[in-house]
């Protein structure tokens, strides 16, 4: 599902990624984890297409990136990849709704047919009465769940999350860490999550250990 393959990544003279390999299946959910500058994060830009390796190589459903050029990049991404970040990357100036349909209206799905599959999503993520709200009008853990339906909308493939739970309470991090798994079973997903939450990486089929740019257990 997803390969990656000897992956190096410097900026400037500092090298962040250091010759990373590894694969997931389709279906997984994996947790990459450790201290703060491993290079998780910038490992899973590069998986999302965000980013580029100095060398090495990222195939998902055995497409190559680099095979792309940056216009087919950014199209395979809208397309076959949702994100979830730590701090939602929400659209102050749109409702939820708005925030949801943003990516479907990109790929040019009709907006008749791109609001009802966001409804649909912030329904079963429990926001019907939240549709007309802005940003800043929800909670923390409301927020992130419209995330979670933007992330959605395109029917991807795989869901990319950099520390989904790093910036919500007990509460809503519990309620978040169950609904990536009630996701992952309703839509057939692969999900890589970056995180320092133990309790998450716990829960997940298989954790990714980095230090110092390189993969030192995978288990």
């Amino acid at each position: 599902m997803i390969q990656v393959k000897n992956i190096h990544k410097s900026f400037e003279t500092l090298e962040v990624l250091k010759g990373v390999s590894l694969d997931i299946a389709k279906g997984e959910i994996v947790s990459i984890v450790g201290p703060s500058g491993a290079g998780k994060t910038t490992l899973l830009q590069i998986m999302g297409t965000l980013d580029k390796a100095n060398s090495g190589n990222v195939l998902i459903n055995n497409i190559d990136f680099s095979t792309l050029n940056d216009t087919q990049l950014a199209a395979f991404r809208n397309r076959h990849i949702g994100f979830i970040f730590q701090f939602h990357q929400l659209l102050p100036e749109f409702t939820a709704l708005e925030n949801v349909m943003i990516p479907a209206l990109i790929a040019r799905t009709d907006s008749k047919k791109a609001s009802l599959r966001a409804k649909e999503l912030l329904a079963y993520l429990g926001l019907s009465d939240r549709l007309e709200h802005k940003p800043a009008e929800l909670s923390g853990g409301e927020k992130q769940r419209v995330a979670v339906a933007r992330a959605l909308i395109n029917q991807p493939s795989v869901i990319l999350a950099d520390e989904p739970s790093g910036s919500l309470d007990s509460k809503n991090k519990e309620e978040l860490h169950k609904l990536l798994f009630e996701v992952r079973e309703k839509f057939g997903l692969t999900i890589v999550i970056v995180t320092h939450d133990k309790e998450l990486a716990q829960l997940s089929d298989r954790v990714i250990e980095m230090k110092d740019g390189k993969i030192i257990t995978n288990s």
